[in-house]
């Protein structure tokens, strides 16, 4: 039963090395103890429709975090932050997995959580889900919604993103879940049968949708690419997904 009420709020979390960071926390008011959510959010950065969704999964029972990966730029609006750090080469793979651990730990610190926390990430946050799922300790399930950058593709290393994900699969401890567009060109389908392929053959726990007439970003509301059949099917895989391993 969704949660009609909710509180939405921007707290401060202490992040990689103990900097202190913006986070926007959406959780039901219901008595709990519920499951809980690191959503990690797209390369434009921690905006509008980053929060929209970190709420639609309050309101479906997850109380989540996402913290803003962008928040050390300093630029004053996600549009500016993220040009900073594309400039630079990327997000540094160390520090936002810093950040999304001590998000993890602010989750359990709750008394209204149980102690099982997921990650969400779209686009470079899929990537970002996918490394996190791999080399983070006590992650109970974890969503790749279009993460580019797994395998190489067309990317290259740089000094910010020194390994590519795909590498660290052996570390997988938790059920993951993609979903992708058969239009998308990063990550390609080809780039998500390679990854597929990897799973498959460590015997890990994963189940894969490529929706037909999708490309990237096809959850978003906000953008041409939005695909209201694939979204609304992905959400409620989504939900479902999470209710399974976080409940």
């Amino acid at each position: 039963m969704p949660y009609e009420g909710m509180l939405a709020e921007t707290v401060l979390i202490n992040g990689h090395e103990g900097d202190q960071i913006d986070a926007y926390l959406a959780r039901p008011l219901g008595a709990g103890p519920v499951g809980s959510v690191v959503l990690i959010h797209h390369m434009p950065g921690w905006d509008a429709a980053s929060k929209e969704m970190a709420r639609k999964l309050a309101y479906n029972g997850f109380a989540t975090i996402s913290p803003n990966l962008h928040f050390r730029e300093g630029k004053g609006d996600p549009v500016a932050n993220s040009n900073s750090i594309r400039e630079a080469g990327g997000m540094p793979d160390v520090r936002t997995m810093g950040d999304v651990e001590a998000s993890m730990n602010y989750l359990r610190s709750l008394p209204y959580t149980n102690g099982k926390v997921g990650l969400i990430g779209f686009c470079s946050g899929g990537r970002q889900t996918y490394l996190g799922a791999c080399t983070l300790d006590n992650v109970n399930a974890a969503v790749d919604c279009w993460g580019g950058g797994v395998t190489k593709g067309n990317d290259e290393l740089t000094p910010a993103m020194p390994r590519w994900p795909i590498e660290f699969t052996e570390g997988l401890n938790c059920p993951l879940l993609g979903l992708f567009g058969e239009e998308d060109a990063r990550p390609s389908p080809a780039d998500v049968a390679e990854t597929e392929a990897e799973l498959k053959r460590l015997g890990k726990d994963y189940e894969f949708h490529m929706y037909p007439n999708a490309g990237h970003g096809f959850f978003a509301v906000d953008r041409p690419s939005y695909r209201q059949e694939a979204a609304t099917d992905g959400w409620e895989k989504v939900i479902a997904f999470f209710g399974k391993h976080l409940s």
